[in-house]
């Protein structure tokens, strides 16, 4: 029995340790129809959260170009404070600035109380409003929940339901996992799942359909595009460079 256990902790280490490194850097070019608009990036470093906890800190930034400022100016900050630990959230902090809207939330976790102190920034008020809510267990936030994706096994078929917390709702999220494609991407050729987050509430956009994003078929599930409907017409965001990751580019 022990041999088994030691077995299996190996194992989920293993897989924590080869999804995703420190450092890891993912920049996208963000293309509005056939316009390069602008440019996202996700990173994942290390952080020593409140009483010494250490954790993961994802950051998420999006922003529009010079030019596209002039049509429909996005810049988007997402951070998510996860406990490397429990890989449970800790603290997410969204700032959006899309056109003209504008959003500004912060969700303090407390996985252990099962709940979270949600806050709003009121345009008006100029103040945070704040709820206490409860959480169900294992709660992500919707940048943590793209990590914690890929750390999990599936294929073609699956349907991977995540307990979400964001926006102030609780939620499961149903990722369904619709087949595989092999497209080019900047390690060249490769065989990519294509997966579908049902999300409530706005993501890395303001999104208003369908996003389909895809992930390598491997052990890093690295993700090479994005795609979906936003406000403003649609958006794809295509992989252009790659830093602290276990291929090379093209």
């Amino acid at each position: 029995m022990l041999k088994k256990l030691i077995i299996l902790l190996i194992t989920i280490i293993s897989i924590q340790l080869f999804a995703f490194e420190i450092g890891e850097r993912l920049t996208f070019k963000i293309k509005y129809g056939i316009i390069r608009a602008g440019e996202a990036t996700l990173q994942i470093n290390s952080h020593i959260y409140k009483d010494s906890t250490e954790c993961y800190i994802i950051e998420s930034l999006a922003k529009t170009n010079s030019f596209f400022d002039n049509i429909y100016k996005v810049r988007d900050k997402i951070e998510s404070i996860w406990d490397k630990n429990k890989l449970v959230t800790r603290r997410f902090t969204k700032k959006l600035q899309e056109g003209s809207y504008r959003q500004y939330r912060i969700h303090f976790y407390y996985p252990e109380q099962n709940f979270t102190i949600y806050t709003k920034f009121g345009r008006k008020t100029k103040k945070f409003k704040e709820k206490r809510m409860d959480i169900p267990t294992n709660t992500q936030d919707i940048l943590s929940a793209m990590y914690y994706l890929r750390l999990q096994e599936f294929a073609v078929g699956d349907t991977l339901t995540i307990n979400v917390t964001s926006d102030g709702i609780n939620y499961p999220a149903d990722v369904i996992v619709h087949r595989k494609e092999k497209i080019e991407t900047i390690f060249g050729d490769r065989k990519c799942f294509i997966v579908e987050p049902i999300i409530e509430g706005e993501a890395i956009f303001k999104q208003t359909g369908e996003i389909y994003i895809w992930l390598t078929a491997d052990e890093y599930k690295i993700p090479v595009k994005m795609s979906s409907k936003i406000v403003f017409g649609s958006f794809k965001a295509i992989l252009i460079d790659a830093e602290n990751v276990p291929y090379k580019k093209k």
